[in-house]
């Protein structure tokens, strides 16, 4: 049980869940919330029981390398077995998409679309470095996608503010994909990933490309009148840690994956904030 509990690793699971529901404020606005309350319940459960059952897919097939890259993780640990996370994983992907039939019909084709970008992840585009990275970005943007599509009720302009939010998370775990890559080089025996074929530092200015490039674009929301000033007075905190990262990308000694994390974080308060202020 309690690997189970760790494996999917909740505070990840929370972050999303409060991801599609910040995405939904920004997308519709927070005076049509009360109206969206049980769709909008849905699809914050139902991103969770996706990253939940990701997190657990993740574990399982990287039970080997995790043994040296992260031997606190619960499977190194003996806490649980790759074929238990495997269980885990499918029953909480069933649960996501029973949850988003209850939501539109849009948001059930996003998840049904993200289940078969995660499995082809995991079975075959992780161990190629480049194309692993662009579908984990993909996938964490598309938390703010899902928000858009489960709440927008056929507001173009509602579904492009969540595209915009969805854009600039993709920019910013692209580039710290790339870092944890670096930061895991000497453990990924097994992974052609992006610094193992171009070189630490090669990979670390793509990975400071994709930082600058989130941070520069993170101005957008404001420029183009979805988010007031005060979400612009905050992000640019977020986009200072950024662009730390950026600076020291190609660092291995600098956990930068973790770092980036808080600047993503701040983000998403500053979207928040905008949206509410």
């Amino acid at each position: 049980m309690l690997g189970a509990a760790a494996v999917v690793r909740p505070g990840n699971v929370t972050l999303s869940a409060v991801a599609v529901a910040i995405g939904a404020v920004v997308a519709v606005g927070p005076s049509a919330l009360p109206t969206l309350a049980v769709p909008l319940a849905l699809a914050a459960a139902a991103a969770a029981a996706f990253t939940a059952a990701g997190n657990a897919l993740n574990d399982s097939f990287d039970a080997e390398t995790d043994r040296v890259n992260h031997p606190d993780r619960p499977i190194p640990r003996g806490l649980l077995t790759p074929r238990g996370a495997l269980g885990v994983a499918a029953a909480l992907f069933t649960l996501a998409v029973i949850l988003s039939v209850f939501v539109t019909w849009e948001s059930l084709l996003v998840v049904l679309l993200n289940l078969a970008f995660m499995a082809s992840y995991e079975v075959a585009l992780k161990a190629r470095g480049a194309s692993g990275n662009v579908l984990i970005a993909y996938l964490v943007g598309s938390l703010f996608l899902f928000a858009g599509t489960s709440t927008y009720g056929g507001d173009g302009a509602a579904l492009a503010r969540a595209g915009v939010l969805a854009l600039l998370a993709a920019l910013a775990t692209l580039g710290r994909e790339i870092a944890k890559d670096i930061e895991d080089v000497r453990g990924d025996v097994d992974r052609t990933t992006l610094p193992k074929a171009l070189g630490s530092e090669r990979a670390g200015v793509l990975a400071s490309a994709a930082f600058a490039t989130a941070a520069g674009l993170s101005v957008l929301p404001y420029v183009l009148g979805i988010l007031p000033l005060l979400y612009l007075l905050i992000v640019l905190a977020a986009d200072a840690i950024l662009i730390y990262c950026a600076l020291f990308s190609a660092s291995t000694e600098r956990r930068i994956g973790r770092v980036s994390k808080y600047g993503m974080v701040l983000a998403l308060m500053a979207f928040l904030a905008g949206a509410l202020g």
